[in-house]
């Protein structure tokens, strides 16, 4: 997968482990909800940093305290009209205040970069080519002005007046 962050490609420091794999001694790791569950007690005194990946479908329950000690939480986007994910992310961020890097994995299509964003995500783990060309090539483009308010509100300004409800963003990522 390619890793978009900030604009541009990156490498991902992160090592996603699977439920049955050893977790290794150091290293930023990710791991699923049902393993952190499980593994709570041990997890607490690791000095690496932690994230959570969610599964389409999986919900906050149960980790609400915890979304703070995550430096990422990944949401699986299985197919691009699974929009289950837009909803986790705004409660993660305007909910619960989470405030890490909240990251997109899967088949996200060009279109859809933009409502991610303003949903909060601020990484994309992206699997579908077309898409991945596109951040390449600079050719997915932000709207500036919305009338729908944003997890990412703090980057914008409502100038008033006869449009009162709209917004218009300094700058998107």
């Amino acid at each position: 997968m390619a890793l978009f962050r900030n604009g541009a490609f990156v490498e991902d420091e992160w090592r996603f482990i699977d439920s049955d794999a050893p977790l290794p001694a150091a290293g930023a790791v990710v791991l699923g909800k049902a393993r952190y569950l499980a593994e709570r007690d041990a997890l607490v005194g690791r000095v690496d940093p932690i994230g959570l990946v969610l599964q389409s479908g999986e919900t906050l329950e149960g980790l609400e305290q915890d979304v703070r000690r995550f430096a990422l939480i990944a949401l699986d986007i299985p197919k691009y009209n699974d929009g289950r994910a837009y909803s986790v992310a705004r409660i993660l961020r305007d909910r619960l205040g989470y405030r890490g890097e909240l990251r997109a994995r899967g088949e996200v299509l060009r279109d859809q970069v933009h409502a991610l964003h303003r949903c909060g995500f601020d990484a994309l783990d992206v699997t579908h080519a077309g898409t991945a060309e596109a951040l390449r090539t600079g050719a997915v483009v932000f709207v500036s002005e919305h009338y729908q308010p944003a997890s990412a509100e703090a980057g914008e300004e409502a100038p008033g007046g006869l449009r009162r409800r709209l917004r218009v963003s300094r700058g998107e990522a």
